[in-house]
């Protein structure tokens, strides 16, 4: 089991180097580019919602076909998307279509490898995996910053993609080592890319909402931290040395941290009550956080890093709930829905803090982020609500 779960981790975190390599040089492409915020939002988001329309067939399929397969497509995708976006990517239009291509590669890679994984591992061991699989994704997080920000920083940022590419092509390596196993088919059988089954599971719809409020807080935040930091730097009188691409790396660390955590006092306290202080927790700090840009700038990155945390707390035990809570043999489907819902609000929180801070003023004021963190705050207050189905 080991051996899995550390080969379907490694091949994740490589595969996600180019994720959040356009929102770590986001200030960076503002300027370069002449874009808008809205724009900006665009660019971020439309990443999410190209893996939001294709999730459905390449996590759906792996009920029928074995996942390994899909993630080795997937990564390969990743690779070639952020490759194009090294070589061709010179505004908007030509940056959406290599960040959607993108986020096709993120569909077939991220859900599929984690029912690659399901489909390898005895039952009674997945609570334990299931979170080391989800956690993986803060740690590929916390390394795309990390890489694309240093290599940007040496090279340029088309360097920087160009490694990232490389690091999807070493993902759909390592996967092809593992030994093929055939999905468990469903004891009632359906028609391919039928949802019906689990939109009729209530307690996993629980989660599966749940996890969609979880993601428009999450990805509203990863893709705009540095934004927003870069902004509060500005006007500081002081500053350290640490970047707001190294806060977004220190962000991702932490977040490995809180999500097996959050993940552990779940199943020992009861995972839908949790789940549900969790986000209480994370709205609050959504509505805080841009206060802390009155304050150092240290004070803002440390507020950033602790709201990051608290949004991750629930992130592996809202996916271990729903895999859980999926019927035998619909496992695909529901982590098809799953990553249906929440990718399409991962698209929409981006976008969102975009619109709001354009129609703000721009974000050259507290006053314009206080209120596009205060609308992802609002959003997140909904997840107490949608998981109380769950229970």
């Amino acid at each position: 089991m080991a051996r899995v779960v550390v080969m379907l981790c490694a091949a994740e975190v490589l595969t996600m180097i180019g994720v959040f390599a356009f929102p770590a040089l986001l200030p960076s492409f503002l300027v370069e580019w002449s874009l808008t915020n809205t724009q900006a939002g665009w660019i971020s988001g439309v990443y999410f919602a190209a893996y939001a329309v294709t999730v459905p067939v390449l996590v759906g399929i792996t009920d029928r076909v074995d996942a390994k397969r899909v993630f080795m497509l997937g990564a390969l995708v990743a690779g070639l998307s952020a490759g194009g976006f090294a070589l061709f990517a010179e505004g908007f239009w030509t940056a959406m279509l290599f960040r959607g291509l993108g986020g096709v590669g993120l569909a077939g890679s991220y859900m599929p490898g984690l029912k690659a994984l399901v489909d390898r591992i005895p039952s009674h061991r997945q609570a334990r995996a299931i979170p080391l699989y989800t956690a993986s994704f803060s740690l590929g997080t916390a390394l795309s910053f990390l890489a694309v920000g240093k290599l940007a920083e040496g090279f340029g940022w088309r360097a920087a993609f160009m490694v990232a590419a490389g690091g999807g092509l070493l993902g759909c390596l390592i996967a092809g080592f593992l030994k093929p196993v055939a999905p468990h088919p469903p004891a009632t059988p359906t028609r391919l890319l039928d949802f019906r089954p689990v939109l009729r599971n209530r307690r996993a719809m629980g989660y599966v909402l749940g996890y969609a409020v979880h993601c428009w807080e999450l990805f509203g935040l990863r893709s705009w931290q540095v934004a927003f930091l870069t902004f509060i730097q500005a006007g500081a009188a002081v500053s350290t040395g640490l970047s707001p691409t190294a806060v977004g790396t220190w962000s991702g660390l932490v977040a490995v941290a809180a999500s097996l955590g959050g993940a552990g006092l779940a199943t020992r306290f009861g995972r839908p009550r949790v789940i549900a202080l969790f986000m209480a927790g994370s709205a609050a700090a959504a509505f805080l956080t841009p206060h802390a840009g009155n304050l150092p700038y240290e004070a803002a990155a440390l507020a950033v890093i602790a709201w990051g945390a608290l949004i991750q707390l629930d992130s592996a035990a809202l996916t271990t709930g729903a895999v859980q809570a999926a019927e035998p043999g619909r496992q695909g489907a529901t982590m098809a829905m799953h990553s249906l819902l929440g990718f399409s609000a991962a698209f929409l929180g981006p976008l969102a803090i975009g619109v709001v801070l354009d129609q703000a003023g721009g974000g050259a004021s507290l006053a314009a982020w206080a209120l596009a963190f205060g609308s992802v705050g609002a959003v997140a207050l909904l997840g107490p609500l949608a998981i109380r189905l769950a229970r």
